[in-house]
C-alpha cells in the first residue's frame, strides 16, 4: 500500500487560503491529500479531477466523509473548463495543481512508472493511448533521441536511443527493468547518486501523457475560471514544469520587461494586469519535510491571485 504524503501541504493551504462558502478545484486529486485538507480547513465546496480511474475510485470514501461538498470528475486537468461546465461551474475561488506523479502510480509496479521494480512498460496516467513500450518499440531512433533530450534533458540521448533500437531488434522492450538496464549499459554511474535511467523514464512519461501540453492548457483555463480574489497555486517537480509555470505567471501578472523606448509599442499604454503574484520566487519545502518525504526535495510552489479591480478603484476614489 502506498503511503501518500501531500507535498508542501502547509504552504499550499496558506497560499490557497480556503474560506467558508467558497468553491475550489483540486485539479490533480491523486491520493486526495490536498482535497482532504482543503475540506477540513473550511466549509467549502470542492471539485476534484483525475485522469486515473483508480484515483477516482479511491476518492469515494473521502466524498462520503464530506457529503455534498466533494465532487469527483474523471478527466485531464487540461480539460477543466469543459469538465466543470458540464456541471454548471464557470467560476472558482481557487485552483490547486500538483503536477507530479501520484505516489500510488509510482509505487504500483503494474503501472510501469518505476525503474526500481519490474513491471510492464506502461507509464500512462490514465488507461488510454499508447504506452511507453509502444514508443520505444516503434519510433525511429532519431525521434526517441529527441524525446529523451527535450523532455528529460538527457545529454546522452542519442547514445541511449541507439542502444534501445539495437535491443529491440533482439526482442521487444516490454518491461521497466529491461529498459532501465539498456540505459544503464551505456551510461556511467551518476555522481549525484540518481539512477542512470531517471531522465529517460521522466522523458517517456512526459511524452506518453503529454504532460507539458496539459500544464499549458490547465494554467490558461484555471486563470479563466478564477473569480476576483481567486487564487491559483501550483506545485511542480522539475525544471521543465516550473519554467512553464513561471513564464505563465510572469505574463499574467504583467511582470514582463517593458518594450524599448525606441520601439513603436512603447507609445501604447500597457494594460493593467488581471493578476498579482503571491510568490515572487518559488517556495521550496523545508528540511524537515524533505527528510520525512524525500520525494518533496525537488518541489517548487508558485501562486498568483486575480486582482479585485473594482475594490481597487473604490479605494482609489475614497483616497482622492
Amino acid at each position: 500500500m502506498s503511503s501518500h504524503i501531500p507535498v508542501m501541504l502547509t504552504e499550499v493551504l496558506e497560499a490557497l487560503a480556503p474560506r467558508a462558502g467558497a468553491t475550489y478545484l483540486d485539479a490533480t486529486f491523486g491520493g486526495g491529500g490536498y482535497s482532504a485538507a482543503i475540506l477540513e480547513a473550511a466549509p467549502c465546496t470542492l471539485w476534484a479531477i483525475d485522469r486515473d480511474a483508480e484515483a477516482i475510485a479511491r476518492g469515494a470514501s473521502l466524498a462520503a466523509r464530506f457529503p455534498g461538498r466533494l465532487h469527483l470528475l474523471r478527466g485531464t486537468f487540461g480539460n477543466m473548463l469543459a469538465l466543470l461546465a458540464e456541471h454548471g461551474v464557470s467560476e472558482l475561488d481557487g485552483v490547486v495543481l500538483d503536477i507530479g506523479v501520484s505516489s500510488f502510480q509510482l509505487d504500483d509496479a503494474s503501472r510501469g512508472f518505476s525503474f526500481r521494480v519490474d513491471g510492464p512498460l506502461d507509464m500512462r496516467m490514465g488507461q488510454e493511448g499508447p504506452t511507453a513500450a509502444d514508443l520505444v518499440n516503434a519510433l525511429p531512433e532519431a525521434e526517441i533521441a529527441d524525446i529523451l533530450y527535450e523532455f528529460g534533458e538527457e545529454r546522452a540521448s542519442r547514445r541511449i536511443a541507439k542502444a534501445i533500437v539495437a535491443a529491440r531488434e533482439t526482442a521487444p522492450i516490454e518491461t521497466t527493468l529491461r529498459l532501465a538496464e539498456i540505459v544503464r549499459s551505456v551510461l556511467p554511474p551518476d555522481r549525484s547518486g540518481n539512477h542512470p535511467a531517471t531522465r529517460s523514464f521522466q522523458a517517456l512519461r512526459i511524452r506518453v501523457n503529454d504532460e507539458l501540453g496539459e500544464i499549458e492548457r490547465a494554467l490558461a483555463q484555471a486563470a479563466e475560471l478564477l473569480a476576483p480574489g481567486g487564487r491559483l497555486v501550483v506545485v511542480s517537480f522539475h525544471s521543465l514544469e516550473d519554467r512553464i509555470v513561471k513564464r505563465f505567471m510572469i505574463q499574467a501578472t504583467g511582470r514582463t520587461p517593458a518594450p524599448s523606448r525606441h520601439s513603436p509599442s512603447s507609445l501604447t499604454a500597457r494594460a493593467e494586469p488581471d493578476f498579482r503574484l503571491l510568490t515572487h520566487k518559488a517556495l521550496r519545502p523545508g528540511d524537515t519535510e524533505t527528510t520525512q518525504n524525500p520525494r518533496a526535495r525537488s518541489a517548487r510552489l508558485r501562486a498568483m491571485e486575480r486582482i479585485e479591480k473594482q475594490a481597487i478603484r473604490q479605494a482609489e476614489i475614497l483616497a482622492s
